[in-house]
Order: structure tokens, then sequence, then C-alpha cells
């Protein structure tokens, strides 16, 4: 069985962490802090984020992607969502991945075979 260290060594990115931390703290001083920024409720993070997943899809920029987590963080650190909330879900409520991975297909194959 692997360990904690192997597996993220190959399953994180350190480099991804890297840049979505200095844009975070660009945006600190492009914006704001979080904080005041949540606070007067003027951006939605969640539609911020649709957003720059339309973009990454147009143009393959991954900055995009680095921008969708640091939505992600803020509204998980200050959400807006009326109902928002942090509860572990099982694999049964799952909205699942678009198309199969690699561990379905496996099991597909050995059911199937």
């Amino acid at each position: 069985m692997k360990t904690y260290e192997q597996i993220i060594a190959t399953e994180y990115s350190k480099e991804f962490d890297k840049k979505r931390k200095a844009a975070m703290v660009m945006g600190h001083y492009k914006y704001g802090s979080v904080r005041e920024n949540r606070e007067a409720k003027a951006t939605d993070m969640v539609e911020s984020m649709r957003i720059r997943i339309d973009k990454y899809v147009a143009t393959g920029n991954t900055e995009f992607l680095c921008d969708i987590a640091n939505f992600a963080m803020i509204e998980y650190m200050v959400p807006l969502h009326p109902n928002a909330h942090y509860r572990a879900t099982d694999s049964g409520e799952s909205p699942g991945l678009a198309g199969m991975s690699v561990g379905e297909i496996k099991r597909f194959m050995e059911n199937n075979a």
C-alpha cells in the first residue's frame, strides 16, 4: 500500500498551489482583503468560476484554473450561499465524473470478461 507521501508526490501539484497562492497575494493588492470584499457582497464567486471555466475551455490558459480554485476557496472561507455547510458525502451521493475513471473501466472490464 502506498503511503500518504507517495500518493501526494503524484496526485498533487505544488506548482499549482504556488501559482494559486501568488494570485491570492496579487488579488489582495488589486482588490483588497477577502473578508472585506465578501462582507460587501459585491462579487459572485460561483458565477466568477463559471466565467473562468468558459475562458479555460476557449483558451486552454491554465491560469483560469488557478482562479477557479481561488474563487472556490473564497466561497468556502466566507460563503454567501444561504445554506452553505460542509458534510462529507459517500460515493452514493457524488454527482460522479463526466466520463469514466480508469478504476471504473477496470471494474467494468473485470465484471464483463
